[in-house]
């Protein structure tokens, strides 16, 4: 589906646009300019406006990235509980850095700063997903459910 038909589906209200971008997001894996510029007409707020509520969130992304977003929690639970070498397995696995892609555009790497689950840390979400207690052994196990 493309973004205009996305935003046709939230038009009805101004307060929408929230979650016409994460429908956008979920469709594209992030926000490409022109949804942004086509949601601000969609919306009738300024383009600077829509923009800015893009870059505000730090679950939105304006640049391209892989389609499964890899978030890893780097709060202190989750540090303290071995996220660095978590991180480690990710990077080798994939062969990217954090703030990367793959290039075949299957997989981002991100990190967030917290994700609700510090009972179970080290923590990481793919597409929202949460996968807790994550060690390195499991990462290639976990990635094999997107690949």
């Amino acid at each position: 589906m493309g973004y205009k038909e996305i935003l046709q589906n939230y038009a009805d209200s101004p307060s929408n646009l929230l979650e016409a971008f994460h429908a956008i997001q979920d469709e594209y894996s992030y926000l490409p300019e022109e949804a942004i510029i086509a949601a601000a007409d969609c919306f009738g707020v300024p383009a600077a406006e829509a923009f800015g509520v893009a870059t505000f969130y730090s679950m939105f992304s304006i640049r391209k990235r892989g389609k499964n977003v890899i978030r890893i929690c780097e709060s202190a639970p989750c540090h303290i509980d071995g996220a660095a070498d978590v991180v480690a397995a990710l990077e080798k696995e994939l062969g990217i850095k954090m703030g990367e892609s793959t290039p075949d555009g299957n997989f981002a790497l991100e990190f967030a700063q917290c994700v609700g689950q510090c009972q179970a840390t080290p923590v990481l979400t793919i597409n929202r997903k949460p996968y807790l207690n994550v060690t390195p052994a499991s990462v290639p196990t976990i990635l094999a459910e997107y690949r």
